[in-house]
Formats: structure tokens, C-alpha cells, sequence
């Protein structure tokens, strides 16, 4: 009966896949041709979505938000982790597929564009701005096959109850974004609908297509055939979908391995000790360089070296400074972390980053705030090279503790997952090269005195070093970990 079941679904699929054709050339021919109906029904669906959110802040921010999750930067994130990923796991055949079809939606999507040449919608409020050509909708269509490729690729790896949240997680993002590019008045409804159906008809024929390849070497590699473990695991994979590579190596943790934290509550309790005796040292340290409060003065050294560097700033390094703002701040560290996790739990086949990531920036952030608070140091009293500073104190800089603790646990993670010495050597140099020029940066920019950068370093420092001994693996989970990874490799 379930074989019946999977035979009259896979049946279906051609008849979808001639069905979204259809519309799609349907849909151009009318754009092409300036039907009047289809025009005017575009443009009262655009004003009447315009009218609705106009004036409404909170829904207008919140509309620009969801609309990021189908741009090119978080887009090019996704595909670029999810190809590193599969490339550091050797699944040759699965990277090429994601990258190929990646690739091929966006060229899709700029020549039907320049062909059809429609402009985007013209409403009372526009919302944003955007340039470029409305139909179809470039976010809307590459949305759908990002991420549907790689709901396709992992698939066979995953369980019932995953499959079913990650294709109910990726159904909605589709439809949301394609929503907000209505709603913000930079597509017509026919742009979206015309997009999700172009983009379902190439995800469509790229699994096809790679379905049937199967190359042998790639890349200068050997391609080992698809296999999707046991007899079970194969049996959840419907015939249409292609197994692209290695069911266990598309897992994020293909064994069994020790828990991150093999002993939860006496890390906890190791770890609230830490914060405590950290949070006090900078308190003393804050109430010693600041005097009582905000209102006392820097020690003449602190303020010297701040009033010394606005002396030698020139219009290069001004220029210089404000590219590096955003490697320290929250963007920064945001792309930090989102490629660091996904790409270490690929390398050392474990959870245990993620937990040391996870740990140790938590625990800098509310080290950061509260301290911050309690302090309460004012700011160099010198010309600002940035306009708006953060609300927070000057005590401690927050960029400096942020980008060291990735840093740091980015290194960490090198050294469990390698021995190589030049990997090794090469993480530490990138730590302290990536901190200090944000330390530079910030002290150079007026934002921070020197003693802010140096209790950034005393918070951040022993804090990483906290996370690192309560998630260390034991001697034997240590063990059986180097040796799944000198198999890996």
C-alpha cells in the first residue's frame, strides 16, 4: 500500500510540472502583451495592499524584514554555507547540483526579465525603493528554489518530523516573501505567482536532471554512489526526489557522540561561578579607571592616547574606519556566527560548536550589559566619527568583546577539529589580527577609551576560556571523535 501510495504521487508530479509550464507562459504572454484585464487587476491589488499598510510603521518594519529572508545577501548566505557544507562533507555530486541550480535560477530570472522589460508598480506611498525590472519577481522565485534545493538535497536525511517542519518552514517563507514584495509595492501579484511558477518548473527539471547524472569523478574527487543507508531510510525517499549523496553524511552529526555537555548542571554551576567573578573584576577594574560615575574623568594616559588619535586621523583612514564599523558590530557578528556554526558542525561531525558558540556569546552579552550599566562610563569627550553611537556606556566595548569571543571560539573549534599546525597557527593569527583592528577602529573612531578595549579583552577572554573547559570532551569521547575525523578526511 505504501509503495502504491509513493508510485500515485510521483505520477502527479508531471502532470504539476505541465501545469506550472503553462501558467508561466501563459502568464508571459499576457504581460507581453499588455492585457488590459490582467493590467488593472495588478495595479488594484497593488494600490489596495499600498493603502493597507501605508502609515502602519510597526507592520511596514516588520514587512521589510520578512522580505530579507528572499534577498540576495541571505540567499547567497544559505547557498553558499549549504555548498561549503556539502563540499566539506565530500558530497561532490549534491554541492554541484545546489550550485548549479542556484546558479542557473539567477541567470533564468535576469534574461526573463530584460525579455519582458515590465517596470515595477507605481503606487501613492511607495514603501521602498528598488531598481531594476518587475516581471517576474526576482525574490520570489529564487526564494523557491534556494531553498527548495535544499530541502531536496537533505531530505532523505531527515526524519518524519523534521521533514514535515522543514517543508512547512520553507512553504511559508515562499509565501510571506512573495506577500511582502506585493505589499511593499515593488511587484504586481502576477510578478510573484509568475516567479513561483518559474521557479518550480526549474527546481523540477534540475532534480530531474541530476537524478539521471551520475559522474564519477568531480572535481578532481571520486563520486561515491548515493546510498541512503539502510532499506527504511530508502523507502522514505519517493522515487521522484534524487538521492544526491550519502544519507549519514547529510545528517549534521552522522554518529552517535558524547553530549556537548556531558554533565549539564555542573556545567551550569561552573559557569555561573565564572560570570560572577568575571562580572565583579570588571566592576572593580570600571569603578577604578572611571572614578565613582559617568561624570569623573579618565585617567590622563586613557584620555591622551583617544585625543592623540583624533590629532592623526586623515580622510583615507576616516574612510577606512567606517568600512571596518560593521566587522565588530551586530552584522558582523551575525555573519560570523552563521558561518562559523553550520561549517563546524560539517567539519568535526558534532554539536559541540554550536554549544561553545551559543555559550560564549550569551554569556559576553549579558557580561556586556550589565557591566555597561553598572558603570555607566561615558564616552571619550572627543569629535565622533560616527554620528550615532550605540546607547550602550563606553565601558566595556562591546565590539571588542563580541568579535573576540567568535574569534577565539572560531580558533578553539580549528584546534579540536585539526592538528595541522598552520591551520592552527592561522585561526590564532586571525583571532588576534581581527580584534585588534576592531579595537583600533573603535578607539580611533572616539567610541571607546584604551582601558574600554582592555576590560573588553578581560571580559571576553576568560569567558571563552570558561565555555571551552565545561564543553571539552572527555579523554574517550575525545578519542573517538579524532578518529571519526581522521576517517572523514
Amino acid at each position: 500500500m505504501r509503495v502504491e501510495r509513493i508510485h500515485a504521487r510521483c505520477g502527479i508530479i508531471p502532470l504539476l510540472l505541465l501545469l506550472a509550464t503553462t501558467g508561466f507562459v501563459l502568464l508571459l504572454f499576457l504581460v507581453r502583451g499588455n492585457w488590459g484585464r490582467l493590467r488593472q487587476g495588478d495595479q488594484a491589488v497593488a494600490d489596495g495592499l499600498n493603502d493597507a499598510v501605508a502609515g502602519h510603521d510597526v507592520m511596514v518594519s516588520a514587512l521589510r524584514v520578512v522580505t530579507h529572508l528572499g534577498g540576495s545577501p541571505m540567499l547567497a548566505w544559505l547557498m553558499t554555507v549549504g555548498v561549503v557544507w556539502l563540499l566539506v562533507r565530500r558530497q561532490m555530486r549534491a554541492a554541484f547540483y545546489a550550485a548549479v541550480t542556484a546558479v542557473g535560477a539567477w541567470i533564468l530570472v535576469s534574461v526573463v526579465k530584460a525579455l519582458v522589460g515590465r517596470l515595477r508598480p507605481v503606487v501613492d506611498e511607495p514603501l521602498v525603493s528598488e531598481s531594476g525590472l518587475s516581471f517576474p519577481s526576482g525574490h520570489a522565485l529564487s526564494t523557491l528554489v534556494s531553498y527548495g534545493v535544499l530541502l531536496i538535497v537533505f531530505w532523505p536525511a531527515a526524519g518524519r518530523s523534521v521533514r514535515r517542519l522543514l517543508l512547512g518552514a520553507a512553504v511559508l517563507v515562499v509565501i510571506l516573501v512573495g506577500f511582502t514584495r506585493i505589499a511593499l509595492g515593488v511587484h504586481y501579484l502576477s510578478d510573484v505567482v509568475a516567479g513561483w511558477l518559474l521557479g518550480a518548473v526549474w527546481l523540477a527539471v534540475t532534480a530531474v536532471a541530476f537524478r539521471h547524472w551520475r559522474p564519477r569523478r568531480l572535481l578532481g574527487r571520486p563520486v561515491p554512489p548515493a546510498v541512503g543507508g539502510d532499506a527504511i531510510e530508502q523507502s522514505r525517499v519517493p522515487s521522484a526526489l534524487p538521492v544526491l549523496g550519502s544519507v549519514p553524511e547529510l545528517r549534521p552529526v552522522p554518529h552517535p557522540h558524547e553530549r556537548a555537555l556531558p554533565h549539564p548542571w555542573v556545567g551550569v554551576a561552573e559557569l555561573l561561578v565564572a560570570w560572577t567573578l568575571i562580572a565583579g573584576a570588571l566592576y572593580g577594574l570600571g569603578t577604578l579607571v572611571d572614578g565613582a560615575g559617568p561624570s569623573s574623568q579618565p585617567a590622563g594616559w586613557d584620555r591622551a592616547v583617544t585625543e592623540d588619535l583624533v590629532d592623526l586621523r586623515t580622510s583615507w583612514m576616516n574612510e577606512v574606519a567606517v568600512g571596518l564599523r560593521a566587522l565588530g558590530g551586530a552584522p558582523g557578528i551575525v555573519a560570523g556566527v552563521a558561518a562559523v556554526g553550520p561549517l563546524a558542525v560539517a567539519v568535526t561531525r558534532s554539536w559541540r560548536p554550536l554549544v561553545l558558540l551559543g555559550l560564549a556569546l550569551v554569556g559576553q552579552v549579558t557580561l556586556f550589559l550589565v557591566t555597561s550599566a553598572l558603570v555607566a562610563r561615558s564616552r571619550p569627550d572627543v569629535p565622533h566619527l560616527i554620528s550615532e553611537l550605540p546607547p550602550t556606556a563606553s565601558f566595556p566595548s562591546g565590539h571588542v568583546t563580541a568579535t573576540l569571543a567568535l574569534t577565539a571560539c572560531t580558533a578553539i573549534i580549528v584546534f579540536r577539529a585539526t592538528g595541522r599546525l598552520w591551520l592552527r597557527s592561522g585561526a590564532v593569527i586571525l583571532a588576534v589580527l581581527v580584534t585588534t583592528t576592531v579595537a583600533f577602529e573603535r578607539v580611533y573612531a572616539g567610541a571607546h577609551h584604551p582601558s574600554d578595549v582592555a576590560a573588553a579583552v578581560l571580559l571576553a577572554g576568560p569567558w571563552t576560556a570558561a565555555c571551552w573547559w565545561v564543553t571539552r570532551p572527555s579523554p574517550a569521547a575525545e578519542a573517538a571523535e579524532r578518529s571519526v575525523l581522521r576517517v572523514a578526511g
